[in-house]
């Protein structure tokens, strides 16, 4: 860990790892048993929890939240305020087998800014989860996810849309809709939610 690279800011537990080169942004909150590598690189107010590992090249933006026993491994992309539920798991190849080197192989995978993804959910590796979108807990994600859905299910299955403020859609004739706790308005065309 080097000073230019770690602000005062930051908590970091006593039996956290965070290798040397390791970018950490200011608030950040790293706890037990955590092991960020030295490529690494996470925004501003994130809190990592127990047993959290952070791969190599990997980048995360500001205000994430990532709950116990989470593995971000190298080909993940994770953008601003995104939530990751505690045990869920991100792969990074798509057929592995141990005797077989796969390295140069590694899917990008991003989850794009404000998505959620619930307890114990398996995202394989190559898709982008948009903006706000929703992965129930335990859901297996195979293809890409679309702004402000919701998903659930093994494989993954389409049930509705979701405000960014998380609040359940229910579009109207003109494919318009109001969230009901924030008072934002979105609109849906051609199977796919702006906010407007």
């Amino acid at each position: 860990m080097t000073e230019s690279n770690v602000n005062t800011t930051v908590f970091i537990h006593s039996s956290a790892i965070v290798d040397d080169g390791a970018v950490i942004g200011e608030g950040c909150k790293i706890w037990h048993f955590t092991h960020v590598m030295s490529t690494a690189k996470l925004g501003d107010n994130c809190n990592v929890g127990q047993n959290v590992f952070i791969g190599s090249k990997v980048t995360i933006g500001s205000g994430v939240k990532i709950q116990n026993n989470v593995s971000i491994y190298s080909g993940v992309e994770i953008e601003d305020d995104c939530f990751l539920g505690p045990s869920m798991v991100f792969t990074n190849v798509i057929n592995p087998r141990s005797h077989v080197e796969r390295k140069e192989e590694y899917k990008r995978t991003k989850v794009r800014k404000g998505c959620s993804i619930g307890a114990n959910a398996t995202i394989i590796c190559g898709v982008t989860l948009g903006e706000y979108s929703f992965v129930g807990a335990g859901t297996v994600v195979t293809k890409d996810v679309p702004e402000y859905g919701v998903v659930v299910g093994n494989p993954a299955k389409q049930i509705g849309w979701m405000s960014a403020f998380g609040e359940k859609l229910h579009f109207d004739e003109r494919g318009e809709a109001i969230c009901e706790s924030s008072g934002d308005k979105y609109r849906l065309e051609h199977n796919q939610v702006s906010k407007l």
